[in-house]
């Protein structure tokens, strides 16, 4: 919001939420009826049917800037700036879709109102070359001072402080404006396009390639990444004062008084309000290498729908915990591409850059679902990849690669111990977080607590927070014999005196549950229980007078930058222990692999996390 909102600062259906889309309906519905059940031949006109289509193609093209600026930025080569970008800045940019809906609005309105917009050619060479005259004349420079306007501090703290709100841009920035300011906008664009359809010399080609155009040049100058090759300019050296670059445009949301051009710089030229540093901002960024970070964390694709939610996926999803959403149905061919694309690709990919003080941290994706580490020919597959990986991290010197959710998984690769028996020379130090993931377990339990109910799947994890309890004279209660000899087996004689085989399921309100918790055991608990997670995935919640602790997590201090999106079902700023640990490992300068049976002193680690910032999360939630 900008600092004094002025007149038509809010989009007029702003109050509709996702309802918003179906402003469109009615044209859209006409359109359709009269192209397919018309009788008469002259009502029939392509330019209307194609409203809609081209209207939704512009948000393809949108979400494709913003999955490659994202990648870009989290791998660093190119990069323009380091400063980060929040969840404030994301929640500000969630509206991105206004400008869309509005385009598709003012294309409908305009041909039901303009007899001479209806069946227009498919290509006029005249209408193009006017179109490209008139942009580069008076759209360009009445764009100009109109940006400068805008920049006297009525009008800035009344309009266009919003968009400077971002000093880091995306390619969604380009759009991110008071309702005003985009009519204002709009009706520059609108000469070239007016300008034909009365003139007689527009066509589809010339009305499509001019809002392709626009779109293409305003989402790329947005990025915050250089991608211009400097050779385009040495081939045609006046293209400097035709085409702007990322990094132009960077420097007029840093220095706010330079670069003030829609596209073309002719005019800061001219009237000399270019910014001297442009040119060496604009080499600098195109020398920049990617980015070699001190902390890895890998993880993978978790749900069917987790790749929306990813970083590179839909960035309003990604700033919010992992839930399921009823329009996530309409995505479904893509889904299934995307889950053809993760049986052949064979790579990880970087997903997300932070700064923790002054450690470089990165976080890598496998491509594979949760439901594919549980297909048996799929295992090795999944194995080579993070084998690839912490290769990868050795030999580009990274200090620490925390293994997270089922890439440790024991029957995978024995908590990463296969990994490290493959190459014992590793300098890179892997680690699966269990000690910390028990340290956050146990300063979950309330305070006084005698006894607790352990259920789920067993791992390393769950043995070592029975040991941790039964030494500190809590009862541990399990609820399978095969359980129950399991651990006994894996625990001291004195430590086992606490451990206890129960066919009662009313014997604690206290349950630490991990995978494979089923709803029949959970219906079975006590009102009032408390389900404490001590796996990577959370239970299904199917009681609502119990409370469901999150999965083992902390929440992150302040100083660790660029946090905008959500590790999969955690609250904003919330990190699971795994991914915690392998920071917290390279700050401590642990020179020691926590693979396979190794733990380590859960104390120390607790301790470590807390010095370092790290907060407990307390939060429950009932179902």
């Amino acid at each position: 919001m900008a600092t004094k909102p002025g007149i038509l600062t809010d989009w007029p259906w702003a109050r509709l939420g996702n309802l918003k889309y179906l402003v469109l309906a009615p044209f859209a519905c006409y359109s359709i009826y009269t192209f397919f059940m018309s009788r008469d031949e002259n009502e029939r006109d392509m330019f209307y049917i194609l409203v809609l289509p081209f209207t939704l193609s512009r948000m393809i093209h949108y979400q494709l800037w913003i999955s490659i600026s994202r990648y870009r930025t989290a791998k660093g080569n190119n990069r323009i700036l380091d400063r980060s970008i929040e969840f404030d800045q994301v929640d500000r940019e969630s509206n991105w879709d206004d400008e869309i809906i509005l385009f598709g609005l003012v294309y409908y309105i305009g041909y039901l109102i303009l007899e001479q917009a209806h069946h227009m050619p498919m290509w006029r060479t005249d209408g193009i070359i006017i179109t490209a005259l008139l942009h580069i004349g008076p759209v360009e420079f009445l764009y100009y001072w109109l940006h400068r306007a805008l920049h006297h501090h009525f009008l800035y703290s009344r309009y266009h402080s919003h968009h400077h709100s971002s000093i880091v841009t995306g390619p969604i920035t380009a759009v991110v404006h008071p309702f005003a300011e985009i009519l204002a906008y709009y009706m520059l664009f609108s000469i070239p396009l007016f300008t034909t359809i009365f003139t007689g010399t527009s066509s589809m080609a010339s009305i499509g390639a001019y809002v392709i155009y626009i779109d293409f040049m305003n989402l790329m100058g947005h990025c915050n990444f250089e991608l211009i090759p400097k050779w385009m300019f040495s081939v045609f050296p006046p293209l400097k004062y035709l085409m702007y670059t990322p990094s132009y445009h960077s420097l007029h949301h840093t220095q706010f008084r330079t670069n003030y051009c829609l596209f073309m710089p002719l005019y800061d030229y001219i009237y000399d309000t270019m910014d001297k540093s442009s040119g060496t901002l604009y080499e600098k960024s195109l020398e920049r290498e990617a980015e070699v970070p001190d902390v890895v964390h890998l993880t993978h694709l978790t749900t069917l729908e987790s790749i929306y939610h990813l970083r590179l996926g839909f960035a309003s999803l990604a700033s919010k915990p992992h839930t399921s959403k009823w329009y996530m149905l309409l995505m479904w061919p893509v889904t299934l591409w995307s889950i053809m694309l993760t049986w052949i690709y064979g790579y990880t990919f970087v997903v997300e850059r932070n700064l923790f003080k002054n450690l470089k941290l990165q976080t890598w994706a496998i491509p594979k679902y949760r439901i594919q580490y549980f297909v048996q020919w799929q295992r090795e597959s999944i194995n080579n990849m993070i084998e690839k990986a912490i290769i990868e991290a050795d030999q580009k010197g990274i200090k620490v690669l925390s293994l997270g959710l089922l890439n440790q998984a024991k029957q995978l690769n024995s908590n990463g111990e296969l990994h490290l028996r493959r190459h014992p020379q590793l300098k890179v130090k892997v680690v699966d977080g269990s000690s910390l993931a028990v340290a956050v377990v146990l300063n979950s339990i309330p305070k006084g607590t005698s006894q607790v109910v352990l259920r789920g799947r067993f791992s390393k994890v769950a043995n070592s927070i029975a040991l941790a309890l039964s030494q500190g004279g809590i009862q541990v209660v399990t609820l399978d014999e095969e359980d129950y000899k399991r651990l006994k087996a894996k625990l001291t004689p004195e430590a086992a005196t606490n451990l206890v085989l129960s066919k009662c399921y009313n014997v604690s309100k206290t349950w630490l549950v991990g995978d494979g918790l089923s709803k029949n055991e959970q219906l079975k608990a006590p009102k009032g229980t408390l389900f404490i997670p001590y796996s990577q995935f959370p239970p299904r919640k199917v009681r609502k007078d119990c409370f469901y602790f999150n999965t083992p997590a902390m929440i992150a201090p302040k100083h660790l930058e660029n946090v905008d999106s959500c590790e999969n079902w955690l609250p904003r700023r919330v990190m699971s222990a795994w991914r915690i640990a392998g920071i917290l490992h390279a700050l401590e300068g642990w020179n020691e692999h926590e693979c396979g049976d190794m733990m380590l002193d859960t104390q120390k680690v607790w301790k470590a996390s807390l010095g370092h910032g790290f907060c407990p999360l307390s939060k429950i939630s009932a179902a």
